[in-house]
């Protein structure tokens, strides 16, 4: 999965991409150059912790998660259309982290002249809003003249006029199409577009210290965190970062929620797979059965299945061992139709 970290100029985005991924990513912008900055983060899950250090395996692997800083999206360019290397980056990630700005540095100047995040926040759904907007008034157009030329299908391109006119009337009403359901038929015909507000968006407001969250109303969650003190801790030494932490009462990095927020954000889950050999997390799409999610381990276990052994993270954790889930009757044999829940630990047998 794939996140874009976006935001207007002097937001603070690469501030939290390092912060993120412990990385140290120029935080000024080079003139006249289109960057993004691309890193792989492990989700924080205590649960692999945990089932670690029951069988002791010879590799631990948490789940992943991308984020890519992108260069700074410019307030007004969506007025005729987002273009070129930008549009074609945002288009494909599968959601959206977008940093909005609440701290104050006279030495960073804000581009519209002063810091008000309620009004950046706002103004960066207004951008993508109208982006897509003008792509769907292009592809409504299009439409209209294949329908008056009679080349294509005329039930096909009934259908496509239907869908792109409900579009337009959301995005008309100011509402951004995540906001929307689509049919599986839908998603496909929408799939090749790279609509923006069909993506999930997680709001980062990046404050300075003592500073509270502003009160702004969104359609999508929020995060309120200190970017630059985030990113500092992020780059201590693990003993000295657990050092600060205590010494001024911070439990957890928020960063740490944020990175489970985005895991949230596109609704995933986690199933488990142990041994001696290795311990790991994969990630499933919430309301996945048991064969697609043998998928993700690998494309054979899907088109072999026969069955899933499961046992509840729970279960096993709280009994001990496998030997005394099975014992207890907390060992499970679930067919391909079997929904997956978060924690499910697995080991699938297949026929390939």
């Amino acid at each position: 999965m794939k996140l874009g970290i976006i935001g207007l100029p002097q937001s603070g985005k690469t501030t939290i991409f390092n912060a993120l991924t412990r990385g140290n990513a120029p935080t000024t912008a080079s003139a006249g150059r289109f960057e993004v900055h691309t890193a792989v983060v492990d989700v924080p899950d205590p649960r692999v912790t945990i089932l670690s250090d029951m069988y002791k395996p010879k590799k631990t692997i948490y789940a992943k998660v991308t984020y890519a800083d992108i260069a700074g999206l410019e307030a007004g360019s969506a007025k005729s259309g987002i273009s070129g290397q930008l549009l074609n980056q945002l288009a494909q990630m599968e959601a959206f982290i977008h940093v909005v700005r609440g701290f104050d540095n006279d030495n960073v100047p804000h581009p519209s002249g002063t810091v008000d995040a309620a009004r950046d926040a706002l103004s960066m759904g207004e951008e993508l809003l109208l982006n897509d907007l003008i792509t769907v008034e292009r592809k409504l157009e299009k439409l209209a003249e294949e329908r008056k030329k009679g080349g294509t299908d005329k039930a096909v391109n009934a259908r496509q006029i239907e869908l792109f006119e409900r579009l337009h009337k959301t995005l008309s009403e100011n509402r951004p199409l995540r906001d929307m359901q689509f049919n599986a038929e839908e998603q496909r015909e929408l799939a090749s577009f790279g609509l923006l507000t069909r993506k999930p968006m997680l709001t980062v407001f990046n404050l300075s210290e003592g500073q509270s969250a502003p009160s702004v109303a969104l359609d999508h969650p929020s995060i309120a965190l200190q970017g630059k003190l985030e990113m500092e801790l992020s780059q201590l030494p693990a003993e000295d970062a657990a050092m600060f932490m205590q010494e001024y009462g911070i439990e957890e990095l928020s960063l740490n929620r944020m990175i489970r927020l985005s895991f949230d954000l596109l609704t995933l889950q986690t199933f488990f797979t142990v041994g001696e050999d290795e311990v790991r997390a994969w990630t499933t799409r919430r309301g996945a059965t048991a064969q697609e999610s043998a998928g993700e381990i690998h494309t054979d276990l899907q088109r072999g299945f026969v069955r899933a052994e499961v046992v509840a993270y729970e279960d096993l954790v709280g009994l001990g061992s496998m030997a005394e889930a099975k014992a207890k009757g907390k060992f499970r044999l679930e067919g391909k139709e079997y929904l997956v829940k978060d924690g499910d630990i697995m080991h699938v047998r297949s026929s390939i």
